[in-house]
């Protein structure tokens, strides 16, 4: 008789299937390898959970558990925001928690698993747990990465006081999460070392694929319309600000030596983006398919200068052929080479001169993204991911064999 198959809880941040989100592919992705692994429930805890069209959606592929949208519980008594900084044990770090009964489900739950997954800490600080048994904890951003980043980019001392005390207090909670979990991974092999390179964490990058299913190598268009473009989430603060920095500071350099470029801003958010009101801006909002709209670029843009982990929009760039020009921080995480399989720039001015170089030499352009496609196809397809994914998933397994819940 077979072994039976292991029992896994999924907990995430939002649906597996129902958005093209960073946060949303990562986590289907991760579904789908775990399924390769033992039988998964999907249950999603936060704001996301209340979404019933991504709910029904992902219910088409998987198997579906108690949503816990959680509860705001504001944290700004005296008392509360000392626990915060100070006390690393303190789970109330986000102003949410799950209700009560949410909470008794999940503690209910729990035993009759085998492996609990969870995506990023804010999941499972919601939750209200300190210990998770049987458990994997995936970190997409490092908290305090993000922190960090964000400092280093401020031009206000106030400000990188406030940055500095709170990357403080994140590393000092990042610090026990192997108290915590049993396994961990991250989505680099930088975030591997800054987090102590222990053997229990676990590299899982982010990858790419076409949501639409196409397989073949994309065909870059041969007209050239010196479009470069921008791909992402506007919402999120480090896409809008480091748009919002390119437009001011290196899209009039860009201008003066292409007169007739244009920008394309592509993503939900985008639309009402407070850049400059030029007609050579295209605020395309979202676009359910961006292949076609990508293939009419001349250069993707990742003018990151804040933000924890990596950005799945490189993978992207790379995965449609398209030439990248990024920031160093905007390629954290990536193994890749400038001038090999993109261009990378710090400086407003640096960027600027970037793009313009490889707007003059399209034919150089495009064998640094033929050269970029051929280690996407390598390391950042999914199918490539998957194996990283299920080896962390049965080291959990194994080194929680026997472990008791509570």
């Amino acid at each position: 008789m077979s072994e039976p198959r292991p029992r896994i809880l999924f907990l995430t941040s939002s649906w597996p299937l129902g958005g093209n989100f960073g946060g949303q592919i990562r986590s289907l992705n991760l579904a789908r390898a775990l399924e390769l692994v033992g039988d998964v429930t999907v249950s999603v805890v936060g704001s996301a959970a209340d979404d019933a069209e991504a709910r029904r959606l992902t219910e088409k592929e998987f198997a579906v558990g108690h949503a816990m949208p959680g509860i705001p519980t504001p944290n700004r008594s005296p008392a509360a925001k000392l626990r915060r900084a100070f006390d690393s044990r303190y789970l109330n770090v986000h102003g949410c928690t799950l209700s009560a009964d949410d909470r008794r489900r999940l503690l209910d739950a729990i035993p009759q698993y085998d492996l609990i997954w969870l995506l990023n800490s804010r999941t499972a600080n919601i939750a209200g747990i300190w210990k998770w048994p049987h458990a994997h904890l995936d970190i997409d951003d490092v908290p305090s990465t993000y922190s960090r980043s964000a400092r280093q980019a401020s031009r206000s001392l106030l400000e990188r006081t406030k940055l500095r005390l709170e990357e403080a207090m994140l590393r000092r909670r990042e610090a026990r999460f192997l108290e915590r979990f049993t396994t961990l991974s991250v989505c680099s092999e930088a975030d591997r070392r800054y987090l102590g390179g222990d053997a229990r964490i676990h590299v899982i990058p982010n990858g790419f694929e076409d949501s639409h299913g196409r397989l073949d190598a994309p065909v870059r268009p041969s007209e050239e319309l010196f479009r470069i473009g921008f791909i992402g989430l506007h919402s999120y603060a480090p896409n809008r600000r480091g748009v919002e920095w390119f437009c001011a500071q290196v899209w009039p350099e860009i201008k003066r030596a292409f007169p007739q470029a244009r920008l394309r801003l592509v993503g939900r958010g985008s639309e009402h983006l407070a850049v400059s009101d030029a007609p050579d801006i295209d605020r395309l909002g979202f676009v359910a398919d961006a292949s076609a709209e990508i293939a009419t670029w001349s250069l993707m843009i990742v003018p990151v200068r804040e933000g924890g982990g990596t950005r799945i929009k490189i993978a992207e760039g790379f995965a449609r052929k398209c030439p990248v020009v990024a920031t160093p921080l905007g390629a954290f995480g990536y193994e890749v080479a400038d001038r090999v399989h993109l261009r990378l720039a710090e400086s407003a001015s640096s960027f600027a001169d970037t793009c313009i170089e490889l707007l003059a030499n399209p034919s150089e352009a495009a064998r640094m993204a033929e050269r970029a496609y051929a280690a996407y196809q390598e390391k950042w397809t999914w199918a490539a991911i998957q194996p990283r994914i299920v080896e962390a998933a049965e080291d959990c397994l194994r080194r929680s064999a026997g472990e008791k819940w509570g």
